[in-house]
């Protein structure tokens, strides 16, 4: 049979018949994904949690929630926790907003600061926040909650189902949760708070260093990524995870991929450029991205 797409296949599929016009199995695919990838809703992209203040304009909007885990601040700390409408700490997380926020804000009193930045929950297997930190926030009417008896989960885990079950009051219809000191320190840490990503694909859920971010694109979706070009870039990566992605298609990439085959062992995208202000993906699998934030 002929390949009506490609004219380049000859296949002779029913000799009794004769030739017949038909798709190559890499053109059926193809046209499969192709089927697919035009019912997938967008999913809208954007780090406007970066901008010093976020207009009602901003879309799409979210609302942020701020998890604090226990690696050094970004810089960029007191902007997260301005824009969030929930902060937790994740175990030792809470020493560091202790330790570390005033020296980000040092030109006022470190008491005062400590008092402004008070977390509304601890949450985790509670054997690395020090118990003067513990006392000082719970004296300001923080919530506790000690989940020592879990050791199948990490602090970073036991935070998002928190926040996924139990914040009746929080609107989760955009609801987006951004993670400080996800990235630096110990690799299987790093893993970790990566494998969260993957564990709670239904929800937005940002990593943040002070280098870099990273989010999971659920194959799901098609993807639109509007970049913030004076805070992040140009620098960025697609990752696959969980498994191969063997169709992945790309714009406003310096070095686009279409349909392009990655995995470990083979093709993956690092030390892209991104090229605009807006980025789009669809993937036949589960893709990290992730993009350079900028020293301002």
């Amino acid at each position: 049979m002929f390949c009506v797409c490609s004219m380049l296949w000859c296949i002779w599929s029913q000799p009794y018949l004769g030739f017949s016009l038909s798709l190559c199995p890499f053109c059926q695919k193809r046209e499969r994904l192709l089927h697919i990838w035009g019912k997938m809703d967008l999913m809208a992209h954007s780090s406007t949690f970066l901008l010093p203040t976020i207009s009602g304009d901003h879309r799409p909007s979210f609302t942020y929630v701020l998890v604090v885990l226990n690696q050094r601040l970004p810089r960029f700390t007191p902007l997260l926790w301005k824009h969030s409408q929930l902060r937790l700490c994740a175990d030792g997380g809470a020493n560091r907003v202790y330790d570390e926020m005033p020296l980000l804000v040092p030109h006022e009193d470190a008491l005062d600061v400590r008092h402004r930045y008070k977390p509304d929950l601890i949450k985790g297997d509670m054997d690395s926040v020090r118990t003067e930190v513990l006392d000082f926030y719970t004296s300001l009417g923080t919530m506790v909650v000690d989940e020592s008896h879990d050791q199948d989960t990490t602090d970073l885990h036991k935070c998002i189902s928190h926040i996924r079950d139990f914040t009746p009051d929080l609107d989760k219809s955009n609801l987006c949760v951004l993670v400080a000191g996800a990235l630096g320190g110990r690799f299987d840490h790093e893993a970790g708070n990566i494998n969260v990503l993957c564990r709670f694909s239904t929800m937005r859920i940002i990593l943040i260093s002070d280098d870099c971010l990273i989010y999971l694109l659920p194959r799901t979706h098609y993807h639109e990524i509007h970049i913030q070009s004076s805070l992040e870039g140009p620098h960025c990566g697609l990752i696959p995870i969980g498994m191969p992605s063997g169709n992945t298609t790309t714009t406003g990439l310096q070095w686009d991929l279409n349909e392009m085959e990655m995995r470990f062992g083979g093709l993956i995208s690092t030390s892209n450029i991104v090229r605009g202000g807006k980025v789009t993906v669809r993937s036949s699998s589960d893709l990290l991205w992730t993009i350079s934030i900028k020293k301002t």
